[in-house]
C-alpha cells in the first residue's frame, strides 16, 4: 500500500501553503481522482509522491510518504525536452529490453490502435501528436510493470478515441491508480475514490476532502451539504433579524417611559 502521512507543501518564493496535513492511503482496487480548481496543489502533490525531486526547485514540503516495496509509474503532463529529443525505440527501451518484450509490444500496439512500426523506428518523440505521446507513454508503462499508476491531466491535448482507450485502460488495470483530472466524464467513468484539493478562506487556507464513492454520489452528497449550509444560515440570519427586531422594540418602549417619566417630573 501507498501511505501519505501528515504531507505539507508550500511554495518557495512567496510561502503560499499548498496542502496541509494530508494524509492518504492508496488500497488495492483504487481508482483516486485529485479533483479541484487550478492551482490548489493537485500536480505538485502527485508529483511529490513519484519523486520529490520533481519538485525540489519550487516547493519545500514534509511529511512522510511510504513506498517502500512499490513500483511506480508517473505520466506527466509534459515530456521533458530530453525525452521528446529521443526516438520511440530508444524511448521504451529505457524502461525495458523491447526486444524480449516484443509479443506485450505488439498487443499494446494493437491495443492503443498505434503502428507496430512506429513503437521499433527512430522517429523523434517529441514530433508526435499529444495522441500518440500519451499512447507511448502508457505503453513505456505496461513495459514497466509497475504496482501503482500516476497519471497527470493524462486527457490533455488527446483525441476522443484515445480518451476511451485511457478510460478502459484504466479500469481494466487491475492495480491502484492516483490520478489527476478536470475531466468529468472521465472521472465519473473510472473514479472510485475522489480527493478534493481545495484552497479556502479567501485562497488562504488549504484544505482537503477524501471520499471513498463515484463521482455523481460525491457532488450529490456535496450538494446536499450545501443545501443544509445554506438553510442554517437562512435561520440564523433571521433569527438574528428576529432578535435585533425585540432589542429595537425593548429600547422604544424603555425610551418611550423614560419620556413618559421625565414630563410627569
Amino acid at each position: 500500500m501507498l501511505q501519505i502521512k501528515n504531507v505539507s507543501i508550500s511554495i518557495k518564493h512567496n510561502f503560499r501553503e499548498l496542502v496541509r496535513t494530508f494524509n492518504f492511503v492508496l488500497n488495492p482496487g483504487d481508482r483516486a481522482v485529485f479533483i479541484g480548481e487550478e492551482g490548489c496543489g493537485k500536480s505538485t502533490l502527485l508529483k511529490l509522491i513519484y519523486d520529490e525531486e520533481l519538485i525540489a526547485d519550487y516547493a519545500d514540503w514534509s511529511g512522510e510518504i511510504d513506498r517502500s516495496g512499490i513500483r511506480m509509474s508517473y505520466l506527466s503532463q509534459e515530456l521533458s525536452q530530453s525525452e521528446k529529443e529521443l526516438g520511440v525505440y530508444e524511448y521504451l527501451s529505457h524502461s525495458a529490453d523491447v526486444m524480449r518484450e516484443a509479443a506485450l509490444l505488439a498487443d499494446a500496439a494493437s491495443q492503443f490502435q498505434i503502428p507496430l512500426d512506429l513503437l521499433y523506428s527512430d522517429r523523434k518523440v517529441g514530433t508526435l501528436s499529444g495522441g500518440e505521446k500519451v499512447k507511448l507513454q502508457l505503453i513505456r508503462i505496461l513495459l514497466e510493470a509497475p504496482d501503482v499508476l500516476l497519471l497527470d491531466e493524462p486527457t490533455n491535448d488527446i483525441d476522443l478515441e484515445t480518451i476511451r482507450r485511457l478510460e478502459t485502460f484504466i479500469l481494466t488495470w487491475g492495480l491502484p491508480v492516483l490520478y489527476v483530472s478536470h475531466d468529468e466524464e472521465l472521472i465519473e467513468k473510472t473514479a472510485n475514490v475522489i480527493i478534493h484539493m481545495e484552497q479556502v478562506r479567501k485562497k488562504s487556507m488549504p484544505r482537503y476532502t477524501v471520499a471513498r464513492m463515484g463521482y455523481r454520489a460525491y457532488l450529490e452528497r456535496r450538494a446536499d451539504v450545501f443545501s443544509h449550509q445554506e438553510q442554517m444560515a437562512r435561520k440564523e440570519r433571521a433569527e438574528y433579524r428576529a432578535q435585533q427586531e425585540r432589542w429595537q422594540q425593548i429600547y422604544n418602549r424603555v425610551d418611550h417611559e423614560q419620556r413618559v417619566i421625565s414630563r410627569a417630573d
